[in-house]
């Protein structure tokens, strides 16, 4: 057989080998995250990141640039490496600021903005033994070509370079709470700081986050599809398998193969009166034949993410007390939607629907007084919902939302086992949450194909999944 290949590769003239291989002599450069070279599946050509072109990036620097007062420097650090053990490492997820602004995704930067300066970027400085365990990283190269910064200089040259630009600045705006000792130790900084000149950056970049452009408008949606994708999956899935860690691992899964880089939070699987814990993490527990599940989660698409929340009886019948308790919830959820649009504050929908859920729990016999409705319910409706989780946590929640921005929409009640209150109701927990677009003329429900209906989710729970159930359940068992 050797012989024959061998024979076979003799009858092919050198020319024909050259030109059927040619294409795999060209090395596609390698910068420690994706382009339009490494990753044509992902990213089209002028993009920076996936689905971002670099235009975006250089119109976001100017603008932040003409938010910062005259002869002033904003200097934004790259997220830190967090070690789970001495090490290994937590998986790395870039600081939104330093993301939004430089579009680059790896550790180890810090960049520096102003008017006089364009940006600044001071990038890692790597060996061969760094590239040999960690692989490639952007260096000074790929930030002038690449991410197109005015100026770039190795980590080794801020101190000098940093130091003398913050001498002549009359203010400098950061980050306290990323920001990284290559710049605090600096005696410039210690010094503005002591002066009073140093100030913070996320009041500005939040206001730029806050108003989301077409193309990320168009991540979000995606990463709102992805989450409704999963979470139906997921849905279908709890009759087989009622178990809360089975269930987070199953969201996660079904967000990932569809292109998701990770979770928005670690997935909030709350069964019978674990979904009365709101930020329940723990998912170690089975559920029981009778018991609701929350299940709260989110997943991030190239930087953008989504939040989603939605309360459902694993064994396919709302019992007539869920019932009634979950449509209140329900109904705040689908009111208060309609009541986004451009002019009105998150406040203001908050203080609708505590009045609209307070009045159903009174009603109920849940509620005996309205001071205590906090008990029951110390959230907010919503938030901002962009880069984070919480996006553009500086802005107020009396600012007039406007077109662009996204917000998420969560009524709940979460009834502890101590409440004092019918104790048929104890333990229960709900929250139905949306993510919804403000538009010109009202809004769009990103997460309007995820189910939240009471017929729907029954019909789907008994029609659509016994096969799955009876197969899952089989090994669920065993």
């Amino acid at each position: 057989m050797q012989v024959l290949a061998r024979n076979l590769v003799r009858r092919v003239s050198r020319s024909q080998v050259i030109s059927r291989y040619a294409y795999s002599t060209q090395r596609v450069r390698d910068i420690g995250q994706p382009t339009p070279a490494s990753h044509p599946h992902l990213m089209a050509e002028g993009e920076l990141t996936p689905g971002i072109r670099i235009e975006e990036y250089i119109g976001r620097r100017k603008k932040l640039a003409e938010l910062l007062p005259q002869n002033s420097l904003a200097i934004i650090s790259s997220a830190p490496v967090k070690m789970m053990t001495d090490v290994v490492p937590y998986t790395f997820r870039q600081e939104a600021d330093y993301l939004y602004l430089t579009g680059c995704q790896q550790p180890g930067g810090v960049a520096v903005l102003s008017a006089e300066h364009g940006l600044c970027m001071f990038m890692p400085e790597t060996t061969p033994n760094d590239i040999a365990w960690q692989g490639e990283v952007a260096g000074v190269d790929a930030a002038s070509e690449v991410f197109k910064a005015e100026q770039a200089y190795p980590m080794s040259k801020l101190p000098e370079i940093l130091s003398g630009m913050i001498r002549k600045s009359s203010k400098v705006f950061h980050n306290d709470q990323t920001a990284s000792q290559k710049y605090t130790k600096l005696d410039e900084f210690k010094n503005s700081a002591s002066l009073g000149k140093v100030k913070s950056l996320s009041s500005l970049t939040h206001e730029l986050r806050l108003i989301k452009s077409p193309a990320e408008l168009k991540l979000m949606r995606e990463s709102a599809s992805i989450a409704c994708q999963g979470l139906l999956k997921t849905m279908l899935h709890s009759k087989g398998c009622p178990d809360e860690g089975i269930l987070a691992a199953k969201v996660e899964y079904e967000c990932r193969i569809r292109g998701a880089q990770r979770m928005a939070f670690n997935p909030v699987v709350g069964g019978g009166s674990n979904a009365s814990v709101i930020h329940y993490s723990r998912n170690d527990q089975r559920i029981k034949d009778v018991d609701l599940v929350l299940l709260d989660m989110g997943c991030e698409l190239h930087g953008y993410l989504s939040d989603l929340t939605r309360t459902w009886p694993p064994c396919g019948k709302f019992s007539s007390l869920q019932e009634e308790l979950y449509d209140l919830i329900l109904q705040t959820n689908k009111e208060s939607i309609k009541l986004c649009k451009p002019g009105t504050t998150i406040r203001q929908l908050n203080t609708y629907s505590a009045d609209m859920l307070c009045d159903g729990l009174m009603k109920m016999g849940i509620l005996k007084n309205r001071r205590l409705y906090g008990h029951l319910n110390p959230t907010s409706i919503g938030h901002y919902l962009g880069m984070d989780v919480h996006d553009s946590s500086s802005v107020g929640y009396d600012r007039p939302l406007e077109p662009g921005s996204v917000i998420t929409i969560e009524p709940g009640v979460y009834i502890p086992s101590s409440f004092n209150c019918p104790e048929r109701f104890q333990g229960i927990g709900i929250r139905i949450e949306d993510d919804v677009l403000i538009t010109e003329t009202g809004y769009e429900v990103l997460t309007g194909s995820m189910p939240k209906e009471i017929k729907h989710i029954e019909t789907l729970l008994n029609n659509h999944c016994h096969e799955n159930a009876a197969q899952s359940l089989a090994s669920f068992s065993s």
